[in-house]
């Protein structure tokens, strides 16, 4: 499965409006209530916060991935939010975040949501394509950069 198959403008927030870590956390997992594609705020932030409390998902190089399981999601939902500037979230590389991705789903659907976060990864591994993404202007940009690179990864 491919992140330009599961994304939606809708499911694309540019810029995020928080600056503290657990508020763009917030902030994410609103934009993915509004889709309908959650069922219950509460459980699906408390499920992210748990993880993160585990070990932050500040994966470096300007990137965090937070995610979580919960039995409030039916099936695996992924939102991306860019940040107006840099952002503490205590990433592993000590580094600001400029780049969100939000992944939750369901318990069943582990192999599923580990998938897609190593996509992820594999993706937000390349400096150019970083910086594109960072530089974006609307979501429909973001989503057509983001097809494209799966592209171009796949051939």
């Amino acid at each position: 499965m491919r992140l330009g198959d599961i994304l939606n403008d809708s499911l694309i927030k540019i810029p995020l409006v928080q600056t503290a870590k657990n508020d763009v956390i917030a902030e994410m997992v609103d934009l993915v209530l509004t889709t309908g594609k959650i069922t219950d705020r509460k459980a699906v932030l408390e499920a992210v916060l748990e993880r993160e409390k585990m070990m932050s998902t500040g994966i470096g190089n300007s990137v965090a991935i937070p995610h979580g399981k919960s039995p409030a999601a039916e099936e695996l939902v992924v939102a991306l939010g860019i940040t107006a500037g840099d952002i503490d979230f205590e990433a592993l590389d000590g580094k600001p975040v400029r780049i969100v991705f939000l992944l939750v789903g369901p318990e069943k659907a582990s192999s599923l949501h580990i998938k897609m976060l190593s996509r992820i990864s594999r993706l937000l591994n390349q400096a150019a394509f970083r910086r594109k993404i960072i530089d974006v202007k609307t979501p429909a940009d973001a989503l057509q950069i983001i097809r494209e690179e799966e592209k171009h990864l796949e051939s």
